[in-house]
């Protein structure tokens, strides 16, 4: 329990600033939605007449952005993204850290067994994301409710991708706790994980501009969660749920096996 509220007390000012600045970007995002709804279907005409390759690498799908749903669509792309970004390197520095801040030694000599300082570790970890993920909803459901001018049903629309957005964030975490693990130089693991969601991220961008690829879909959880498809198409999908929750039990017993076996570095 010392451990968890260590962890949770270390982690505190980078949960207020990532807090901070999610709840910004949600008003900046908001602020520009009075703009393209103001100007309604030009808007929709500007975008239309984008290059595709511009579209899909700044998010643009074909929904309506003069409606909350549709510019909301396109604004969750950058939440997400920014979430994901605080998962994975959260997860991999909060395994990782006792070796960059030489602390390791004097963790390790406590009479505690590693499968308890990884479980206060990954608690502590999730508590972060789960208070990072209710500023998030919170910030969309007043804000969002505020431009809510026209009585669209948003609200579930928030919580169906918060929902996505979470599962999104425990998965990018738990590649990063367990590349922080596997590695001999874990202070290296955070830039991997974040490597590994840019990939992705690029991927999921490589399909929009080409169906052909679309099988690929299954290696991007950009995909799994993808708002245009959550608010106007099958909402969330069952199979990508349960591949979520495959791929971070997985990851979980990766952390475990390879943080017991690894050689810790004072």
């Amino acid at each position: 329990m010392n451990i968890f509220l260590k962890e949770l007390k270390s982690h505190r000012k980078s949960l207020i600033i990532w807090s901070i600045g999610v709840f910004l970007m949600v008003v900046s995002g908001m602020g520009k939605y009075e703009a393209y709804s103001s100007q309604g279907q030009s808007i929709n005409d500007l975008v239309a007449n984008l290059p595709q390759s511009l579209k899909a690498v700044l998010g643009f799908s074909d929904v309506d952005l003069s409606t909350l749903n549709g510019y909301y669509s396109i604004l969750f792309i950058y939440l997400l993204l920014m979430a994901t970004i605080h998962s994975a390197m959260l997860g991999a520095m909060i395994i990782a850290k006792e070796e960059r801040d030489k602390t390791s030694e004097f963790l390790f000599v406590k009479p505690v067994s590693r499968n308890m300082i990884i479980t206060a570790k990954l608690m502590a970890a999730f508590i972060n994301i789960v208070v990072f993920n209710l500023v998030t909803f919170l910030s969309l459901i007043v804000i969002l409710g505020k431009y809510n001018t026209h009585g669209e049903a948003v609200n579930e629309n928030i919580t169906l991708t918060m929902i996505g957005m979470f599962m999104a964030q425990i998965l990018f975490m738990v590649i990063g706790t367990a590349l922080a693990s596997i590695k001999k130089k874990p202070k290296t693991a955070a830039s991997q994980a974040s490597g590994i969601l840019i990939l992705t991220y690029i991927l999921s961008v490589a399909i929009d501009l080409n169906e052909n690829i679309e099988n690929l879909t299954y290696l991007t959880p950009f995909k799994y969660f993808d708002a245009t498809n959550i608010i106007f198409g099958n909402g969330l999908e069952t199979i990508y749920i349960v591949l979520s929750a495959v791929l971070i039990t997985g990851l979980i017993i990766i952390t475990y096996t390879f943080f017991q076996k690894r050689d810790l570095n004072a």
